[in-house]
């Protein structure tokens, strides 16, 4: 969709009403954490090199405006049981006096806020810095961001101006994104978090596809690895990149797949090793069965050293055959220990 809808939809939100207080501001008493975090973390960033792209009058401005988007009063939950929160403006509490927001003057409501907004310079080139961040490879994280510059200043000047020459819909970026070298040639230059690595996992070896009691305590492995779902520590989210790896959380990473993928009567990996037994007819080298693995798992391409261990733990030399029923099953096993070691190298979790 569009941008500007994201922003008006999100600042029409009951939980995001309630979670940065708009509830709680009021004509002739404002509260500013919307006003703030619309700012700084949805749309535009502080600013950069010494340059800000807003000031405290302009976030005070904004809270202002955006004066009576509130939510309905609660009804008790007992004896009616669960009630959903609702969206609703009350003009009678909105400050419809005039305001000075970003070099403008008039008497603004929230939507003339947000297209404000999207004519500043700044929006854009925060918004391209973050698709790249999410779809390219791993930004510093946000508050760096006013004294860092981009991975690739060039890349991130070019999703900004299509943005800008789209009237902010998203998609024409992302098809410019998606076909760009800059794109294309960024291998493992993003850490996968706890949530890729679960979900990806599960697809891998097609486990609980369907309705299954575990689904109880699987949410919790992303929390051992640092990301609790539905519960990011801030308004500003999970960080990125490098900061999900520790020496905790990436053993936990390691084990959660490892787990999986050396349980052979999985459908995924019965059928990995199917694929893999009818490569190369009957008997297969070493060599074969490391690359056949990778493939399988990325496809990845590791460093010599890492692909040596890989080797090592496939035999160096000795042919993998597939011919009896016993070898089928030892060469069965041997591919499952195999992508077990792939799932901690450094070019799997960055995949």
């Amino acid at each position: 969709g569009k941008f500007d809808e994201i922003l008006r939809s999100l600042s029409r939100d009951p939980a995001m009403v309630f979670y940065l207080d708009n509830c709680m501001s009021h004509k002739g008493a404002i509260n500013e954490n919307w006003g703030r975090e619309l700012l700084e973390l949805f749309a535009m960033g502080v600013g950069m090199d010494d340059h800000a792209n807003y000031s405290e009058d302009d976030v005070k401005e904004a809270a202002r405006a955006f004066t009576g988007w509130t939510i309905t009063n609660a009804i008790p939950r007992y004896p009616y049981g669960r009630y959903e929160s609702n969206f609703i403006y009350n003009r009678y509490d909105h400050d419809d006096g005039e305001k000075t927001f970003l070099g403008k003057t008039g008497e603004f409501n929230g939507e003339d806020i947000i297209n404000i907004i999207l004519k500043q310079p700044a929006t854009s080139n925060f918004i391209a810095r973050h698709l790249y961040n999410f779809f390219v490879a791993d930004e510093p994280q946000v508050p760096a961001w006013p004294f860092k510059n981009p991975r690739d200043p060039d890349a991130v000047e070019i999703l900004a101006q299509t943005l800008v020459e789209n009237d902010y819909e998203i998609k024409p970026v992302l098809r410019i994104l998606f076909n760009s070298s800059f794109f294309k040639e960024a291998l493992y230059q993003k850490v996968r978090s706890p949530a890729e690595v679960v979900a990806n996992t599960l697809r891998f070896v097609d486990d609980m596809r369907g309705p299954d009691p575990r689904w109880g305590e699987m949410p919790l492995e992303t929390g051992y690895m640092g990301q609790i779902l539905m519960d990011p520590p801030s308004v500003e989210g999970w960080h990125t990149g490098k900061e999900w790896i520790n020496s905790g959380a990436f053993i936990n990473r390691v084990n959660f797949v490892a787990d999986r993928i050396k349980d052979i009567t999985l459908p995924g990996i019965q059928d990995v090793i199917r694929r893999i037994s009818e490569s190369n007819g009957s008997a297969m080298s070493p060599s074969e069965l490391v690359d056949q693995c990778l493939d399988m798992m990325g496809p990845l391409t590791v460093d010599p050293e890492t692909h040596d261990e890989l080797l090592e733990q496939a035999g160096y030399s000795a042919p993998i055959s597939w011919s009896s029923k016993e070898e089928y099953a030892a060469s069965s096993r041997l591919v499952s220990d195999i992508m077990a070691l792939i799932a901690g190298t450094r070019e799997y979790q960055m995949g």
